[in-house]
C-alpha cells in the first residue's frame, strides 16, 4: 500500500511548513483532517492565463500549469473521485486576491503551512508509518447475501454487495456463489490479503468453490467466523485482527477504533467505567479520571473551523493527566456508533 512522502519540514514550536507527496486515497482522507482555514497551501495547478490575444478573440482560454499559494477557505473530500479539493483565495502567484480551487489528487505534491496541532501531526507521522502496511480485502457472506470492502485507514471503502438463491446450479440461471465469485473477478485483487468471513458453513462452502476456480486467490485467503455481515462483520474481523486471529490486519488505526468501542460500549451498558457527552467527560477530565478520550474526527473539525477551544481545552486535561486521545473516523461503524452518543466520549480509570 503506497503511503504518504514527508518531502520537507520546516517547524518550530508547532509553527511552520511540511511539504507533502500524496499517494493515495487514505492520504487524501488525512489531509482532510490536517488542513484549516486560514492555512496556506503551496500547490502546482491549472489555471486559465489571460494574454494580450485573448481581449480580441472569443474562444475559450486553455488552463495552463501554474504554481500558486492560497489561503484555504473551504476543504471537500471527494471519496468516489479519489480528489481533495482546497477552495480559498490567491495569496501568491498569478490573480493574486481571486479565489482559486486546488485539487489535489494521488501523485500530488503540496506544501502546507500552518499553526499545528499535536493531533495533526501524529495523524501525518501515523500516515507515514502505516501506510506502507498490508492491503486486506474482506469479503462478508451468508445464505443468499455478500459483502465485500477494501480496508482503509478511514474505514472499510465498500466494492460490492449482491443477493441470490444457491440453486439452479445447472440451470439457466446462476447460483448465488457464482454471482460472487463474477463480481469477484471485476474487482482487481491487488491485496495482499483475501479475508472470507461470515456465519455458519456458508462461507466454507463458498471458499471450496473460490478453490477449484482460482488459485491465484486462494494463496492469499483467510476464512474467518463472525457473526454477522457487512459492516458489522467487518468490525468484528477488525476487532479478531487486534486479538491475534487476523494480526495482519491491526496495523490499520480502525482495527484500534473497533476494539476501543467494544470496550466502552460495554462499559457504557454496565454503568461502569466510561463517561459520554462533553460535560460529564469533561468533569471526569477536570479529576483525572479518564484513560482514553474518544473523539469523532468531524466534532473536532466542525469545533476548528468555528474557532471553538473546548475540544483543544479538554485534549490538554486528557493529556496532562497521562491519558491517550483517540480520534475516530466518522466513515466507519465505530465512529458512529460514538456520533450516537455526541462524539465525545471516555474510557475511565476509575
Amino acid at each position: 500500500m503506497d503511503c504518504v512522502q514527508i518531502l520537507a519540514k520546516k517547524l518550530k514550536r508547532r509553527e511552520g511548513s511540511v511539504k507533502l507527496l500524496v499517494e493515495s486515497l487514505d492520504d487524501l482522507w488525512h489531509l482532510k483532517y490536517i488542513v484549516e482555514p486560514g492555512d496556506i497551501i503551496h500547490a502546482l495547478t491549472y489555471r486559465r492565463v489571460e494574454e494580450a490575444s485573448d481581449k480580441i478573440r472569443s474562444e475559450k482560454r486553455e488552463k495552463k500549469p501554474v504554481y500558486l499559494a492560497i489561503r484555504v477557505e473551504e476543504v471537500e473530500f471527494h471519496r468516489f473521485s479519489n480528489r481533495l479539493r482546497i477552495h480559498g483565495i490567491i495569496e501568491e502567484g498569478m490573480d493574486t486576491g481571486s479565489y482559486h480551487t486546488l485539487n489535489i489528487e494521488p501523485g500530488s505534491e503540496l506544501k502546507v503551512s500552518k499553526s499545528w496541532h499535536g493531533d495533526q501531526l501524529e495523524r501525518l507521522e501515523s500516515a507515514v508509518e502505516r501506510g506502507s502496511g498490508t492491503s486486506v480485502l474482506v469479503l462478508t457472506i451468508e445464505e443468499g447475501y455478500a459483502a465485500c470492502g477494501r480496508l482503509r485507514e478511514f474505514g472499510v471503502e465498500e466494492l460490492f454487495t449482491c443477493s441470490g438463491s444457491r440453486g439452479k446450479r445447472g440451470g439457466t440461471d446462476k447460483d448465488f456463489f457464482s454471482i460472487v465469485i463474477d463480481h469477484l473477478k471485476r474487482v482487481p485483487i491487488e491485496a495482499d490479503l483475501f479475508v472470507v468471513a461470515g456465519p455458519g458453513f456458508v462461507k466454507n462452502e463458498f471458499v471450496s468453490r473460490l478453490r477449484e476456480q482460482s488459485q491465484e486467490i486462494s494463496s492469499k485467503l483467510i476464512v474467518v467466523d463472525t457473526q454477522s455481515t457487512g459492516p458489522s462483520g467487518y468490525q468484528e474481523v477488525l476487532r479478531k485482527g487486534k486479538s491475534g486471529v487476523l494480526e495482519i490486519a491491526s496495523s490499520f488505526r480502525i482495527a484500534e477504533e473497533a476494539e476501543l468501542i467494544e470496550e466502552f460500549l460495554r462499559e457504557v451498558a454496565l454503568e461502569g467505567k466510561a463517561a459520554y457527552g462533553f460535560d460529564e467527560v469533561r468533569s471526569k477530565a477536570e479529576i483525572g479520571a479518564v484513560k482514553i478520550l474518544l473523539l469523532l474526527d468531524e466534532v473536532l473539525r466542525e469545533s476548528r473551523m468555528e474557532g471553538e477551544r473546548k475540544l483543544e481545552e479538554l485534549i490538554k486535561l486528557v493529556e496532562d493527566a497521562g491519558g491517550r486521545v483517540v480520534i475516530f473516523s466518522s466513515e466507519f461503524e465505530p465512529g458512529k456508533q460514538l456520533k450516537g452518543l455526541g462524539g465525545v466520549g471516555a474510557v475511565l480509570r476509575y
